[in-house]
């Protein structure tokens, strides 16, 4: 299908991947084939999952992180190129957003070691601190090799959903499908315009409010993703704990962020961008974003309910 035109249908599709679910709209004539749309971008998602995922113990970045010391290895092109990019992200924000924050994250109970509903000792987190560290991983972009240094774990959950659906959009294409909005597990991208002619629309939730949105707006050949402390997150006495954790104190981050969204031209930058906004928080978040013309809504919990702050990039986004 090289062509849209208003008699062509929009056909919705979903299914299961990375421990969430995908969905995907799209336009085509009708009784096109939608079967091997289903099957297609299944398979697209399950070989980035084969490859990236912490829960697979056969995965590329599994292996890594069971690796000896010292030892290096060559990965798939997908696989070191996220790696490669997750870990410049990391230099650009100088370790607020770290990728090698795994073993953290597992000791918080947000990882694949399992939930728990309790704070982890001072020892407990002292120990996985020794661990991370971004400037640790070498790498041969040469060769596409990273070298283990002993006892670091890569957690790519930050970046590869966006990932997959910069993936997924590229098969789409090449399958001749022109319009499209695929989203994997809260991370979006959409190409092309309905068969009326209109933009793809979507929503961004509100912060502890079901089914309510804070604001639409319309979408076209670019992604959107979304963090926010509300999704993964476990309580004890007074506290909440959020699976977002810093990397430096080794606790969740303690700020008022109930969520970020980041507009980008691939999934790839808008996901982490999103981590590393909540990481940074509304002050430094909007300095660095504002500094790159980033497109940024953060949502705060204030003392009177929840308090929008954006760049003037995304204003300009919500007005088109």
């Amino acid at each position: 299908m090289s062509t849209i035109d208003a008699s062509a249908q929009v056909y919705g599709l979903r299914g299961q991947t990375m421990g969430t679910f995908w969905s995907l709209r799209f336009a085509a004539a009708a009784g096109f084939p939608t079967h091997a749309i289903q099957s297609g971008v299944q398979a697209e998602l399950d070989r980035v999952d084969a490859s990236m995922s912490t829960y697979k113990r056969d995965s590329e970045l599994s292996r890594f992180n069971a690796a000896a010391a010292g030892s290096w290895h060559t990965l798939s092109g997908a696989c070191f190129d996220v790696v490669e990019h997750a870990l410049q992200l990391a230099r650009d924000t100088d370790g607020a957003y770290d990728p090698t924050v795994g073993p953290l994250v597992n000791a918080w109970g947000f990882g694949p070691d399992g939930s728990q509903d309790s704070v982890p000792s001072d020892e407990v987190i002292a120990a996985a601190r020794e661990r991370i560290g971004w400037w640790r991983i070498e790498r041969d972009a040469t060769t596409r090799r990273i070298r283990q240094p002993g006892g670091a774990y890569i957690d790519l959950s930050s970046i590869a959903k966006g990932y997959a659906v910069d993936v997924v959009g590229d098969w789409l294409t090449v399958q001749g499908v022109t319009a499209w909005l695929i989203e994997v597990g809260g991370e979006m991208k959409a190409h092309g315009s309905k068969p009326d002619g209109s933009s793809w629309r979507v929503g961004i939730e509100m912060p502890d409010v079901p089914d309510r949105y804070f604001c639409t707006l319309a979408l076209k050949d670019m992604a959107i993703a979304t963090s926010g402390d509300y999704r993964r997150r476990f309580a004890e006495g007074d506290g909440r704990y959020s699976h977002h954790i810093n990397a430096r104190s080794g606790r969740p981050v303690p700020h008022a962020v109930a969520s970020v969204s980041v507009l980008a031209p691939s999934a790839l930058q808008a996901d982490p961008l999103g981590t590393a906004m909540t990481l940074l928080g509304p002050d430094r978040g909007l300095a660095y974003a504002q500094a790159r013309d980033l497109a940024v809504l953060f949502v705060l919990r204030a003392q009177d309910g929840l308090e929008p702050r954006l760049t003037p990039a995304f204003a300009a986004a919500l007005q088109a």
